[in-house]
């Protein structure tokens, strides 16, 4: 899964309306498929933290339930099911994100949950450690991957066009190890035939719920 720059559908007056209606339609199926709501976990912790140990050190994630219910929670099944045990940081660009979450390190993705609803206009931004979901260019198709920001990223935010990117926590502890993941070197990889791949593997290898 990558993150995805938007790509807004304008349709001119001289395409037949028929075309339109059928836009809408899709769109609309896509968005009934997706769930609106997940299964709670921890109900009585509105902000769960997160730890995430990797090859490079560990950092604590801070969720933020009351602005992204859905998101946290889906997160939160995630870390709970030991998704992200021994995974990889699989996407890395200095200045911009760090991702991960979805691959194990012979570059297999891993068993996913539906898709969930789009939660990025909740008012958090893609601001500098914030952690947000990574998704196709379906608004409501992000899983299993999320990414930290390393500096304002702007254009990942939801606009008067279109959808952004949901941001549902930051990183509150671990900071440097963060940054350390994004200055790695990277390259491209031919089994997920993507750029921006660490040379050498950086590795998720847990992530537990912080009592």
């Amino acid at each position: 899964m990558r993150l995805q720059s938007f790509r807004i559908i304008t349709f001119r007056l001289r395409w037949p309306a028929m075309l339109v209606i059928i836009a809408l339609i899709a769109s609309q199926s896509a968005l009934a498929a997706c769930p609106c709501e997940v299964e709670e976990v921890l109900p009585d912790n509105m902000f769960p933290s997160v730890r995430i140990e990797t090859s490079k050190g560990e950092f604590v994630i801070e969720l933020n339930r009351m602005r992204a219910p859905i998101t946290s929670n889906n997160f939160l099944h995630y870390v709970l099911s030991g998704h992200y045990d021994n995974t990889i940081f699989h996407r890395v660009m200095p200045g911009f994100v760090v991702q991960g979450g979805g691959y194990t390190s012979d570059f297999e993705e891993k068993p996913l949950r539906p898709a969930i609803y789009n939660e990025s206009g909740n008012g958090l931004e893609n601001s500098p450690m914030s952690v947000a979901m990574a998704r196709f260019d379906d608004p409501h198709s992000a899983t299993s991957q999320f990414f930290v920001n390393l500096a304002a990223n702007s254009s990942l935010n939801p606009n008067s066009r279109g959808w952004g990117y949901t941001v549902f926590g930051s990183v509150v502890s671990g900071q440097d190890v963060v940054e350390a993941i994004g200055a790695v070197a990277t390259s491209y990889n031919q089994a997920l035939d993507a750029t921006d791949v660490p040379v050498n593997t950086v590795m998720l290898k847990k992530a537990t719920v912080v009592d």
